[in-house]
This record gives structure tokens, sequence and C-alpha cells, in this order.
């Protein structure tokens, strides 16, 4: 491809769809199909308005993909024209998504998961299977085209597979596309634009497939609507309707669609609360209570909220990570599905008491219905006073706009989420700068994920001495697992803090011939079956030598082939490093080379590979860039030397 501008015109229908997002092309300089004499005299704008609309190329690229089914050459040099984007920086951001394919595709597309939780319940006999009735992956049949695809967040239900089928009409542009916030003839920016913008729509037509079967598969790859009806979201979660639940406590009891039914069930208590208390006191509140990160990090939550809101620098910024891709996480999407004014709640009394006017959700894009759920949330609240200008008379305006990931593991790390939102590359940042001082457009930043967000309002509601007085001295409140693999029961489980993994695996059902316990996911180790004992806390999980994480729980019997679940592993790094720093790029190649030079073999035979691979390890531990690389040695290390995998 010539990666500058060319003669390739793109089709009515790319040119609908990106109008339907950004508006018509005010000019002839910005895409319209001819040049008036005003237009030929100057261009409007400069540098400054092409810098401001650059934040709109992920949500662009979106909008072709889901009209089309792929990007064509003419559709990125329209949308480049204009976002006035470099063709070369364009194209880079679009290779750089696994959900998005720059070569002509059917508009079918059928994701089938091969990762940790799917592979464990046999997703390689229906990825045979599928192969044998619609060829091998990528090969087009009967419209579809099948692949391979890392986690999918389904794991409760694995094996599992997505259908995404492309043609859905764009989204209705506002008039004349003018910028209802300036009155100028440009598409607004994502740091002008009010709650008036809908945000990128979901695909026209989408199929969960899970539990997946070769057949079920085909019948939904001829047709979306032959797949069986999803499952409501408290099918995942086993203890729905215990009155002992916090977090989980409306999931399966309220219906996430009405926003009556979530006031009705305490809804709304804790804004009212800290609109009371001032920003400041729901500062206190949350530092007060021990909240810490929930990704896995461990970060106390109210340190993060102190440090943005003293910032001098405005605008100030909320991002909530909902880019769930850890292998075998799916605790995020349960509860977007099943209760997302939490999350519309959360954030908007996280955004007061950080000072910020507009939070941005950074959500999966395999996550379909939870987008539907929140797009919905999003509406109902602003036209109910919820959102916008006036929350509940107060006087703060804040509001929330969706971003959709488009399948890249990276953008889970905090500042890749910044780039990839202002339409760059998502490769994470070097800190310092950290985001409370420089995060989203240059300005102070606060990120937190759906869990910890949620988290704020029992604190609220409750006080912070009720909430820390749960869980354990360090490690406060409650915390959600998600169990997957070999048991009986897996799903989203919630159990204070300091439960031991014996206990949340007496719920889920363990098998009798349990073999290792992966913790934390692909990042995280392995514990042994005499190790179940370990307190789960983030404090006992490290003195046990492993991690919480963000609350993985992958459960492996005695047939799962340890060799070949590492070899998964390595794979899964190798193809999610944005390759950007050498120790991850290289590092993770190597590592999954090693491994499969030694996946048969133990013993003398392995000890060369295996000293090369703890060589690779601490050299990606101690100089990769962000903790991709910092991380991606840590469940081979300990399969080696928890599990003996080779001896």
């Amino acid at each position: 491809m010539d990666l500058k501008f060319t003669d390739v015109l793109a089709t009515d229908a790319e040119r609908e769809a990106v109008d339907g997002l950004l508006g018509p092309p005010p000019s002839g300089w910005e895409g319209g199909t001819t040049r008036s004499g005003t237009d030929l005299r100057w261009a409007r704008g400069g540098a400054s308005a092409a810098k401001d609309r650059r934040d709109q190329l992920l949500p662009a690229l979106h909008a072709v993909n889901d009209r089309i089914g792929w990007i064509s050459e003419g559709a990125l040099g329209y949308i480049c024209r204009r976002l006035t984007v470099a063709p070369a920086e364009a194209y880079g951001v679009a290779t750089f998504y696994a959900m998005f394919s720059v070569r002509p595709r059917p508009a079918k597309v059928l994701h089938v998961c091969t990762d940790l939780a799917c592979a464990a319940r046999g997703s390689a006999e229906v990825r045979a299977g599928l192969a044998a009735g619609l060829g091998p992956a990528g090969t087009p049949a009967e419209g579809t085209v099948w692949q391979e695809s890392p986690c999918l967040g389904l794991c409760e239900r694995a094996p599992a597979a997505l259908l995404i089928q492309a043609g859905e009409p764009p989204v209705p542009a506002r008039p004349a596309g003018e910028d209802r916030a300036s009155g100028s003839g440009t598409p607004a920016s994502g740091k002008e634009r009010g709650a008036e913008r809908p945000p990128a729509s979901a695909p026209h037509r989408t199929a969960v497939i899970a539990p997946a079967t070769p057949a079920a598969l085909a019948a939904a790859a001829r047709s979306p609507e032959a797949a069986a009806a999803e499952p409501p979201p408290e099918a995942a979660v086993p203890q729905a309707g215990d009155p002992d639940l916090v977090l989980l406590k409306r999931v399966g009891t309220t219906d996430p669609a009405s926003l009556d039914d979530y006031r009705a069930n305490g809804g709304y208590q804790a804004l009212r609360r800290a609109f009371g208390l001032g920003p400041a006191g729901v500062i206190r509140e949350v530092l007060d209570s021990g909240l810490v990160g929930r990704g896995g990090a461990a970060f106390p939550t109210g340190r993060k909220w102190e440090a943005t809101a003293r910032q001098p620098d405005t605008p100030h910024y909320l991002v909530c990570n909902a880019d769930e891709s850890e292998p075998g996480t799916f605790k995020d999407r349960v509860l977007m599905e099943g209760d997302p004014y939490a999350l519309v709640e959360a954030m908007t009394v996280a955004g007061y008491a950080i000072g910020a006017r507009k939070g941005f959700v950074y959500l999966r894009g395999e996550y379909p219905r939870a987008h539907a759920r929140l797009s919905h949330a999003l509406t109902t609240a602003r036209a109910r006073g919820l959102l916008g200008p006036d929350i509940l008379g107060q006087g703060y305006a804040f509001d929330i706009e969706i971003r959709r990931g488009a399948g890249a593991y990276i953008c889970g790390e905090e500042t890749a989420i910044f780039n990839s939102i202002e339409g760059q590359r998502g490769e994470p940042r070097s800190k310092p700068p950290f985001p409370v001082e420089k995060g989203l457009f240059g300005k102070p930043t606060v990120v937190n994920n759906v869990e910890t967000l949620v988290n704020v309002l029992p604190v609220l509601e409750h006080g912070a001495a009720a909430y820390a007085a749960s869980g354990t001295g360090t490690s406060t409140g409650t915390k959600l697992f998600c169990v997957s693999g070999q048991v009986t029961a897996p799903g989203v489980y919630e159990l204070p803090f300091g439960a031991s993994l014996r206990e949340l695996l007496e719920l889920a059902g363990p098998p009798r011939d349990l073999r290792a316990v992966l913790l934390g996911g692909a990042a995280g180790g392995f514990v042994r079956p005499d190790e179940l004992d370990i307190p789960l806390t983030f404090e006992g999980t490290r003195a046990a030598g492993a991690t919480l994480g963000s609350g993985v729980v992958l459960v492996l019997g005695g047939s799962a082939e340890l060799p070949r679940v590492l070899l998964r592993i390595a794979e899964f790094f190798r193809d999610e490093s944005c390759g950007q720093c050498v120790p991850c790029r290289v590092g993770t190649v190597r590592q999954e080379e090693a491994l499969h030079r030694i996946k048969d073999r133990t013993g003398a035979a392995a000890a060369d590979d295996i000293a090369l691979l703890r060589e690779v390890g601490q050299a990606m531990r101690e100089a990769s860039i962000c903790g991709l690389g910092q991380t991606a040695w840590n469940a081979v290390e300990s399969a080696i030397d928890r599990l003996g995998v080779y001896t």
C-alpha cells in the first residue's frame, strides 16, 4: 500500500460511514467532492484544529469496519483527509488492532477463542471441527471468515466464540456537521464534545456462541439469528441473590435497563452523599476506606484521586479502564452488563472528587452487550439530569463518552489507553511524568478499572469505617474473582479479602485430580494443590510468592498438558507485545522459541533452554517499558520452580 494520499476513492458506503460519525465534510480540503472558490484561496483550521480532531481516528476506523467489514485504501484515505492525519500514521493505527483488517474479507467474522480457559474446555476440538466444516482459519466460506482469537472475556461459558457481522448504517450526524460547542464547521474533538454526540455504534449484528460446538458455530456463520440467545448476566454469578453480596448485589435482582429500578435498590445514594461531603470530603472517605486498585497494581485509590485533584493544570480527566483483556478475566463485563448504572454513578462521583468535567469509558471491542447496556444507561442518565450540565441541581457538569477498543491487550496499560483514545498506536508511554500530572491530552488524569470504581459506592453509602471493617487491614472490602477452567460452577465470585483459595474453590467445585491453579492470569503465577490455604489478599499472595492480579483463578485438572499451557501463554505475550521496546519485542519471541524446543523434553535435555529462559525473563522483567514485558515470564517461571514442569 502506498503510504501517501492516492487516487483511490472511498465508496459511497465508506463515505457515509465516516460522515455519519463526523458529519458531512465542511469543505473540499476535508474530503468534499468539489472545492469552491473560497476553498481554493485558503484552508481553514490549521495544525491546531487538526490536532484536536485526531482523537476521532479510532471511532472513524470503527465506523468503516462496522459498515463494510474491513478498511480499504480509499476508506483510510478519506478518513485521513477528514481528520488531517498522515496516511502512514493512520495505517499504523489501523494495523495495530486485531479487530481491524486492511485486506478484503467477508462481512461476517467469527472469532474463536484459543486462550487458557477455552483450551481447558476443549477449544482445540471445536476449532478442528470448524476447520473441517468451513476450511482452515482465514479461509472465506459461505460469506464468513473465522479466525483464532485471544481471550474473549467469556471464560465462564468456555469454549467461546463471537460472531460480528458488518453492515450497520452510519450513526446519524448532527445538522450540517457543526460543533455545537464552538459553532464551527469542523467536527468536535473528544475534549470538547458533550452529551449530544451519540457514541460510536456497536456492530450491526453480533452473536455470542458459548459454549461453542462446531455445529453451532457453522449455523451461526450461515445466519447470526441461528445462534442461541445469550444468557442473562446473572448466569455468570453463581452467588446471585445472596444478601451478603456488595458489588454484585444488584446483578440478577435489578433490571439493568431500568434507572427507576436501580434507584429503588439504593442507586444514587452515594452521589447524593458525595455532594454533601464535597470533593475533599469524598477523597478523604476513599483514603480512609483503604480502597486500592483492583487491576493488579493495588495502588491506593484515594492517593491517586488526591494527587490529580491538586494539579493546577486543567481540565482534569477521568478514564475508566474497561478493556479487561487478561486471559481469564470477565468480572468487569458482568458488572457492566448486569449493573451499568452503578458504573455511571461511580464515575460521576470520581469525576466530582477530582474536578473532572469529562470521563471516558475505554471499553473492550469484544463486549457488544456491555456496550449496548452502558450506552442505554448513559442516554437515560442524561435525560434524567444525572449527567450533563447541572447534575441533580448541584451546579456540577460532567459527562461520559464510550470509546471502543479494537483488540489490543496492551491497551489495558493506563498510558496506552491515552494513546489509543488520542488516535495514536496503543503503545505505553515512559513514566514519569505520571498520569496524575500529564495523562490524557497531556492533562491530569485518573485511571481506574470498573471494579475499583464500583467499590466507591459502598464506601460512600456505608462510610469509610464500615468498608474498612471488612477484609483485612491492608486489603479492605470485597474482591471479585473470575473462576474458570475445570470446575463445576465457573463464574464471578465475590468474597471478602482474607478468604482462602481453598474456600473459593470449594464454592466453584474443583476437580478431584487438581493439578494446578493459575492466579492472576497469563501475567500471574501457578500454585500447587498443597498451597490452597493461601489467603486471597494482595499481601498474602505476595508472601506466598504468587500474585492476586486482577482476580483470575484458572483451575487445571490432571489432564492439563502444562507445557502446552505455557506455550500458549508465551504465544499470547508474543502476539500482544506492542514491539516498542527491545526487551519485550525480542524477549517474548525468544521465550516462545525456547518453550517450543522443550515442550516434550525434561531433565538435562531441557537444562540449556531453561537457563536461557531465566536470562531472557530477567531481562524482560528489569528493562521492559511496561507491565506486559515485565510480567511475561512470571507464569513460566512459577511453573518451572513451583510445579517442576520440565524436571
